[in-house]
């Protein structure tokens, strides 16, 4: 349940539906997230505190692969700093390999203090307050009876005597321990300290000053351990028992110094504090009670402690007090904090307490081995890159791209993300030329060959069979980049986390790699050695011909490496056969689009046809992404077996699309609109006939049409992947759309047909 492989690449609707998937999420909360109706409004917000002027966001993540007592957890974490929900999960996973994280609670008891003064006997006082402890204790209870209903209640009381520098000579505090149950019990115990202040003063015969509870609540104590072999310790270059003695000399070194200390426990608090935002948790009372407690012997230490077990393992351990609810005001006034609490499916406060422990814990390994081995920063960068890059103002469309290219600079700055930006948003084009020669002249500058991705506006799975078909390409939607020389071929695809050999068996291949050891077979290269190295702008399986764009791009940047005098033909050609072994039987028309990036009226078969469409006015579509992953070999495969079985109903669907397609040309060319977006509606309701949409589909095509779209349909192979809305000629519409599909949990990027900015 708490594992998801490879979560972090998904896109975050497909996480939210995966999450779903596993069960965490009820329908109503999964609407909730993808509508943004889960989050604090500012009707809610102005009731919670005073002045109010606004809401404030933060990021929610999931903290995956925890295993703790035995049951399965996934936490939701809020927090804006880079890197902690990656190492938690990271941490997590590691931790399973021994068993994962065992951890104790005590009962959740609040101290209530109650101060007095002017005491003029203060032993006697306390002596009688004792010998009086049960008639305090009923009359505290007996302000909350509901509570004690609950097995909780005021359980016992301590006396203290704490000498004082006034006049008053000692004074003496009694502390009211009071078992809260699953409420964090703040107001509560407040209330009983009120309650019980006449009596306390007339048997101690002072005068009460100071009643309230207190944050060190060493009363409410949880202690987290965990195993780890040697053999899950190794990595990154080091072996398991030298990140377990580095491991055990960095703890050592903040049990003794208070100002490597600070730091150390800082980090812990990062986990900690990131469950209690997400549980509304008071986690400023929580870091106040954390480094007291670190605080009580002679110096300020560490929370933590590291040793070697018996078996040769890094053995860990937290002891933190930590008072928390699951019950109470915060959980009515901000929904997001329920939903947050229902997805954990913690069933007591305790339990909620012990996950804060298992946290805190695996946050401070992860911490702590990062420092020994890599370095911390090191482990920083790319997410740190990400930060840098969203406050630099990057577009979704290019962010990724931005992303990749600042890491490879190492100046992780803001004002080189916005030069990058500049660098590499859409080219502007000058008064001559057409967006394809900027593109190339883009591409020659930074040393990459590119492949267009591509829309089809018109003709989706009917072009299979010799009908016709409208499609555009998105510029530079892969970019590739070849180098001579290493041991063998290193593909590196950073954006998806790809490094690695290509394997020279075929049945270890994946269809790229067949597709790259067909290039290199074809044109003679086998035996050289290189670095591929690959850019994608567009997400992959989402309909927009990143898989011929990728090829398209590769055999370019291997033509320019290599000087092998390709021209276009010859690519386009070497890249069809690449779509073969991508999709089985492929229309070509990716391929086509990748690599000529015009706009145009495409046919196969006997009799085929490139013919190229004059756009002369703009046209404005907004590409909705669903994130789900569109296998257009499936839906193929889908489609051909359908009309195999039915041969003449299919025939008779081609037929149609193919008139739809037709009609098309002439709307496009002649900027009627209307007429194209109901073409656009009456093929989607094709294609939802042969089965090949889905409901995120439908969903983004809904989303679009009431946001103003004059027509909408999914593009390319359906079955998750891509749709397309056709905006209207009015200023704002295509932004409208977008901001829609946004709000609904999509991705979007817009894209112009025609017009002054050329095919694309």
């Amino acid at each position: 349940m708490a594992r998801i492989p490879e979560f972090y690449k998904l896109s975050v609707s497909q996480r939210v539906r995966e999450v779903r998937k596993k069960g965490l999420l009820s329908n109503q909360d999964y609407q909730a997230l993808v509508s943004g109706d889960h989050t604090l409004s500012i009707q809610s917000a102005d009731k919670m505190i005073e002045n109010v002027i606004g809401v404030m966001g933060l990021p929610v993540g999931l903290g995956l692969n925890f295993l703790i007592n035995g049951k399965e957890y996934a936490i939701p974490l809020v927090v804006e700093e880079p890197s902690i929900v990656a190492a938690l999960s990271s941490a997590a996973k590691i931790a399973r390999a021994g068993g994962g994280f065992t951890v104790e609670s005590t009962e959740p008891i609040l101290i209530g203090q109650i101060q007095m003064v002017d005491v003029p006997h203060p032993q006697r006082a306390k002596a009688a307050l004792l010998q009086r402890k049960s008639e305090i204790l009923n009359l505290a209870n007996s302000l909350h009876p509901n509570m004690v209903a609950r097995g909780g209640g005021a359980k016992d009381l301590e006396v203290l005597i704490h000498p004082s520098s006034g006049q008053g000579g000692d004074m003496v505090v009694a502390h009211l321990l009071v078992d809260t149950r699953d409420a964090m019990g703040a107001n509560l115990v407040n209330t009983m300290c009120e309650g019980v202040a006449s009596l306390v003063e007339n048997i101690a015969e002072g005068k009460v000053f100071l009643r309230i509870l207190s944050n060190l609540t060493d009363r409410a104590m949880v202690k987290a351990r965990v195993s780890i072999p040697l053999e899950a310790l190794a990595g990154r270059g080091f072996d398991g028992e030298q990140v377990r003695d580095g491991i055990i000399l960095a703890n050592e070194f903040a049990s003794i110094d208070p100002y490597r200390a600070a730091t150390h426990n800082k980090g812990i608090m990062n986990g900690i504090d990131a469950v209690a935002l997400a549980t509304g948790n008071d986690w400023r009372a929580i870091e106040a009670g954390a480094h007291a407690w670190a605080a009580r012997g002679s110096h300020y230490a560490s929370l933590t402690q590291w040793t070697r077990g018996e078996d040769g393992s890094l053995v860990g351990q937290l002891e933190i007090p930590l008072k928390v609810g699951i019950v109470g005001g915060p959980l009515q006034s901000n929904p997001t904090v329920g939903m947050n609490l229902r997805l954990l499916g913690v069933t007591s406060a305790r339990e909620l307490a012990e996950v804060m422990g298992a946290v805190g814990l695996a946050q401070n390994f992860s911490a702590i081995r990062a420092l020994v081995t890599e370095g911390i920063q090191q482990g920083h960068m790319t997410l740190h890159a990400r930060s840098v890059v969203a406050a630099a103002g990057a577009t979704p469309e290019i962010f990724e791209t931005v992303v990749d290219r600042l890491i490879e600079s190492g100046e992780i700055k803001v004002w080189k993300a916005r030069e990058l930006i500049e660098e590499v948003g859409k080219p502007r084009v000058e008064s001559g030329e057409t967006l394809e020669q900027k593109t190339e002249a883009v591409s020659e500058q930074r040393n990459v060959s590119g492949g267009h991705g591509k829309i089809i506006l018109l003709g989706e799975h009917a072009v299979v069979y010799g009908r016709h078909a409208i499609a555009t390409p998105v510029p530079l939607a892969i970019q590739a980049h070849v180098q001579r020389g290493g041991d063998g071929v290193q593909l590196i695809i950073p954006r998806w986390g790809v490094e690695q050999r290509l394997h020279r068996t075929a049945e270890k291949q994946h269809s790229f790699e067949k597709s790259l050891a067909m290039i290199f077979r074809t044109l003679g290269l086998e035996r050289e050695s290189m670095r591929v190295e690959i850019f994608p702008n567009v997400p992959r399986a989402m309909g927009l011909g990143g898989s011929a764009a990728i090829a398209v791009a590769t055999i370019r940047a291997l033509d320019r490496c290599f000087e092998l005098g390709l021209d276009d033909e010859r690519v386009n050609e070497l890249a069809f056969e690449c779509e073969k072994i991508a999709h089985g039987t492929p229309s070509g028309i990716d391929n086509t689009l990748s690599v000529y990036g015009q706009t145009m009226l495409f046919r196969s078969g006997e009799s085929p046809l490139r013919k190229v469409i004059e756009v002369e006015k703009a046209v404005q579509l907004v590409v909705g992404i669903s994130g789900i992953e569109s296998l257009t070999a499936a839906t193929v495969a889908r489609v051909r077996k359908a009309r195999e079985a039915h041969p003449e109903l299919y025939e008779k669907i081609f037929d149609q699309i193919d008139s739809l397609v037709l009609e098309g040309v002439d709307a496009l060319v002649t900027h009627n609109l209307e007429t194209l977006g109901e073409l656009m509606n009456v093929c989607q309701g094709l294609l939802n006939a042969m089965q090949v949409s889905s409901w995120e589909l439908e969903e983004m095509i809904q989303i679009a049409r009431r946001h103003g779209a004059l027509g909408a349909k999914l593009t390319g192979g359906g079955g998750g992947g891509s749709i397309i809305a056709l905006c209207p000629p009015e200023p704002g519409a295509a932004d409208r759309i977008e901001a829609g599909l946004r709000e609904a949990g999509y991705q979007a990027m817009q894209v112009t047909v025609g017009g002054k900015l050329g095919n694309g």
